[in-house]
């Protein structure tokens, strides 16, 4: 089939533990809102499993859980129909690997969610290791809103720790969610994933890799690569993917953007914030830039609104000298 792009939402609540639509309803505002997929992530529970309807051409749904935790809650993304994972502990208890073991054993993927979430046990008290990603973005991104400041937050710290974890060979990706419990909250944000089909597997394999960066909504679309060379010789990679090219070799990092009018488009290296530009008001452009694997081990974008709003954020493209 090839590989494309899907664009789904990985923390979805039900009323099957404390939201408010059914899972028939979800569905239907998942495909208004452009979705191929979601995840349906209960709090403690595997009861919604059974529940979503499967009618051709519905969003595919992954069956997952929010394990709630007494000092942190993670998404067990791709569990098993009815399969349920224990969240009664907390990192005193020294027992988290071996519920990550366990999804990890069914070809689950392991999300630490909403690190920074400003309430008791919201607050993710865990390392990263053994995790597969983590939630940088949950919900709505604006600074008007006081409680979004955990958004800001999960990036930096993220963002501080991605050149060690590039360096050291293992780096975990960046991922979204809604984390809808209400009308009008799915799919803000988007993640968007390249994968080789829209089945489970796959689309867990793109998020496990990488390859995929964060929208606002269907309107915002990032087209994020860099390429080395040039015509028959050119090699590109986008986010995820890993582009060789000899030390002081440059790089061409590109960022195209549709649907941000007035966009501040920042590449970030292991340097930090690297090359800043501006869109005009129609909300299409190009931005571009050089470097190359002497000056970092990678590179990734961020595009912000005019109100400073996160629009969109890729995960890196690693840059390795030949």
């Amino acid at each position: 089939m090839g590989h494309r792009w899907y664009r789904g939402d990985c923390h979805v609540h039900s009323v099957y533990s404390d939201g408010t639509l059914t899972p028939r309803l979800l569905l239907a505002a998942a495909r208004a809102a452009g979705l191929d997929f979601l995840a349906g992530t209960d709090h403690n529970t595997a009861d919604a499993h059974g529940a979503w309807p499967r009618t051709p051409g519905d969003p595919l749904v992954i069956p997952g859980e929010e394990v709630t935790t007494a000092t942190g809650h993670w998404l067990a993304l791709g569990l098993p129909p009815g399969r349920l994972i224990d969240w009664r502990y907390g990192v005193r208890d020294g027992v988290l690997h071996r519920h990550l073991d366990e999804v990890h054993a069914v070809g689950g993927l392991c999300v630490a969610a909403h690190p920074h979430a400003p309430y008791p046990s919201g607050t993710f008290m865990y390392p990263y290791e053994g995790f597969d990603a983590v939630e940088v973005w949950n919900g709505p991104w604006t600074s008007r809103v006081p409680w979004q400041a955990d958004n800001e937050a999960a990036l930096a710290e993220w963002g501080r720790g991605l050149a060690a974890g590039v360096h050291g060979g293992r780096w975990r990706p960046a991922l979204g969610g809604s984390d809808t419990h209400l009308e009008g909250q799915l799919g803000i944000p988007h993640t968007v994933v390249r994968a080789e089909s829209p089945g489970q597997a796959a689309l867990l394999a793109g998020l496990r890799a990488g390859h995929s960066w964060i929208a606002a909504s269907a309107a915002v679309t990032l087209d994020f690569s860099a390429v080395a060379g040039a015509g028959d010789t050119a090699r590109r990679a986008g986010p995820g993917d890993r582009l060789t090219a000899a030390v002081d070799e440059p790089c061409l990092v590109r960022a195209a953007i549709h649907g941000v009018p007035h966009a501040t488009v920042t590449f970030h290296t292991e340097l930090g914030a690297a090359h800043r530009a501006t869109l005009p008001a129609s909300g299409t452009g190009t931005v571009e830039w050089h470097t190359g694997p002497r000056e970092s081990g990678f590179v990734r974008a961020e595009v912000r609104d005019a109100d400073g709003a996160m629009a969109a954020l890729s995960n890196p493209v690693l840059l390795g000298a030949a």
